[in-house]
């Protein structure tokens, strides 16, 4: 957003609790965003929302405050077991960050109490929780909390608790339903009661969210807020005013050397890498620690369990620092102070770029972003500014770049661990390029394996469905046995010793090659069984046999040869009634020259 705002709170045409505008107050929160001006006065007048609002315009506390207030003018209070307001979200970070500023009004007020439901933690604690303290205020992942309506055999009653609800709020309400909640969210929903006010919060609108919409907002009020202070042409721009964002072209091999660079330029700065998979941030995470000296590194994708919480909450508390990333970190994360988001890998889709941009540049800030491309990729370009209406400029070529990928190689030989990791980031990101939304610019057959396989440092290329029958003159293989390679974890070692030592007593029998298309050329499970079932309903439905068919054909050339004259009436039906009949064939009156002219 850019400086102009909609005034104070205390010009909203509903006052809020004096508590509430002292913790706003204490958080230096002293004007209002236009998200929060048109949200606010709404809901707290009992209407239902539905508002579009780029990443980083404040959706979070156009929220939270109408919550509070609402819970406060309750003509009952509520009791300890009873939750009064509801908030869902589709990651566990989210869910945190929310859970943070809601904790920071309601100190002001002991009346209420919180509870977060979100994965990596028993959820018989979260139980025992809720029995123990209780939930006014339940903000949740999806998953969790279907999970604790099915909890009445550990003794809790959720169904029961959520019967006094006054308020729901789904948070990037969008991404919940590209995440695969909706069968989640309409069984939390059956549970709910219908007399409440339901706010839908997204940066962007699917006709998905649309459905949800009309089947889950009474009237609701449809707020769409646009950036202010910029040209009419960049008026339906979907990301922040105040973001640079720039695009970088180098070869495959050239691209992990280019972002050494740019890190070890920008060290002292808060710096978001995005990878397109799990395989590619646990490779690169543990790359980048040991090359850029001096900087905290962190990791996190979707695979992790327990420890996501923790790292994400150390890594917002940091002044600098790196987070490899995969798009987990993409929606609706605010992180302070976030300086440049790097994009090595494009996302697999248009929005998810826009929204990786977003966590840089919230509520009026500057921030910068770049994303690495490959020459055949620029196209890339275009597409976002016309598709998501986001104009890249292109970036002057990163200074002071050198050769690091020797220095890969020589952890990869010295760790097998390592080595490991090499090979299952360079395997899925090949299947993540496969399946890109964009397969017009993102094309695997025009990948150049060899020059890839060089930039992911490999010491040999991996057997997988897309390499087999290539040679790769270009790419030299390490003269190292890569199965002599032992694992630095001494325990680790041992068992894979052990597991070897088994193998040579007891080798497994021979196993049948059975030849596998590669994965871009797959068929979905859903994609095979509806080839089979036409095919089933073709078979079906033909009731003529092959010798039937041929002896339409015939019939059908006879006609053909009658209506250009080339045989008259009378030897069109002496070879008509002349012909053997099929025993499959029912018999009829015989043609007649007038009715062969009528066909």
């Amino acid at each position: 957003m850019d400086n102009t705002t909609d005034g104070t709170w205390d010009t909203l045409p509903v006052p809020l609790n004096e508590g509430v505008l002292q913790t706003l107050d204490e958080l230096k929160f002293t004007h209002m965003t236009p998200v929060q001006s048109a949200c606010i006065p709404l809901f707290m007048s009992n209407k239902d929302v539905a508002a579009e609002a780029v990443t980083g315009s404040g959706k979070t506390l156009a929220f939270v405050i109408p919550i509070i207030e609402l819970l406060l003018k309750r003509e009952e209070k509520l009791k300890k077991m009873q939750v009064g307001a509801l908030v869902i979200t589709p990651t566990r970070e989210l869910a945190l960050q929310i859970s943070e500023v809601m904790q920071q009004f309601i100190q002001k007020f002991p009346q209420f109490t919180q509870i977060l439901l979100i994965g990596g933690s028993n959820p018989i604690e979260d139980v025992e929780k809720i029995k123990d303290r209780g939930a006014n205020i339940v903000i949740a992942t999806p998953g969790r909390l279907e999970d604790m309506f099915r909890r009445k055999e550990d003794g809790l009653d959720f169904g029961g608790s959520v019967k006094s609800l006054d308020v729901l709020v789904l948070d990037e309400a969008d991404r919940l339903l590209e995440m695969g909640f909706q069968a989640s969210l309409n069984t939390i929903l059956g549970h709910l009661p219908k007399q409440r006010r339901t706010g839908l919060f997204s940066a962007t609108q699917t006709q998905e969210l649309e459905k949800l919409v009309r089947a889950g907002l009474r009237n609701p009020v449809r707020i769409t807020v646009k950036e202010k202070g910029v040209a009419a042409a960049a008026a339906s721009q979907k990301t922040p005013a105040r973001l640079s964002n720039y695009y970088t072209l180098c070869r495959s091999e050239d691209k992990f050397n280019n972002l050494v660079a740019f890190l070890r330029q920008h060290k002292h700065e808060k710096n978001l890498v995005f990878f397109s998979t799990c395989a590619g941030v646990e490779y690169y995470g543990r790359v980048l620690e040991a090359l850029i000296k001096k900087v905290t590194v962190c990791c996190i994708h979707g695979k992790m369990k327990s420890k996501r919480n923790t790292i994400f909450a150390d890594f917002r508390a940091l002044k600098s620092g790196i987070l490899v990333c995969t798009d987990v970190m993409a929606r609706g994360i605010d992180i302070p102070d976030v300086n440049w988001v790097l994009q090595y890998d494009p996302p697999s889709s248009a929005r998810a770029f826009v929204h990786r941009c977003g966590r840089t540049a919230r509520i009026g800030n500057q921030g910068n972003a770049l994303v690495f491309l490959l020459p055949m990729e620029e196209t890339y370009v275009t597409f976002l500014s016309l598709n998501q209406q986001c104009p890249l400029q292109i970036m002057p070529p990163i200074r002071d770049v050198v050769d690091v990928l020797p220095k890969v190689k020589a952890m990869s030989l010295a760790d097998r661990a390592m080595f490991d990791r090499g090979m299952r980031a360079f395997v899925s990101y090949i299947q993540a390029y496969a399946k890109h939304e964009c397969s017009l610019i993102f094309r695997i057959k025009d990948l150049d394996f060899a020059s890839l396989a060089r930039g992911f440092a490999l010491l040999r290329l991996p057997k997988m469905p897309e390499l087999r029958g290539k040679t790769f003159p270009d790419f030299i293989e390490t003269t190292v046995d890569t199965e002599t390679i032992r694992y630095k974890d001494k325990q680790r070692q041992k068992l894979r010793q052990k597991m070897l030592k088994e193998r040579a007593e007891n080798p497994p029998p021979k196993r049948i090659f059975v030849k596998n298309n590669s994965w871009s050329k797959q068929k979905t499970k859903k994609e095979r069984k509806k080839k089979w079932s036409a095919k089933r309903k073709r078979n079906e439905e033909s009731e003529v046999d092959n010798e039937e068919m041929k002896e339409l054909l015939d019939d059908t050339r006879l006609l053909k040869k009658l209506k250009r004259g080339k045989i008259s009436e009378e030897d069109f039906e002496k070879q008509i009634t002349s012909k053997p009949k099929s025993k499959h064939k029912t018999e009829g009156p015989p043609l007649d020259g007038s009715e062969a002219k009528d066909v």
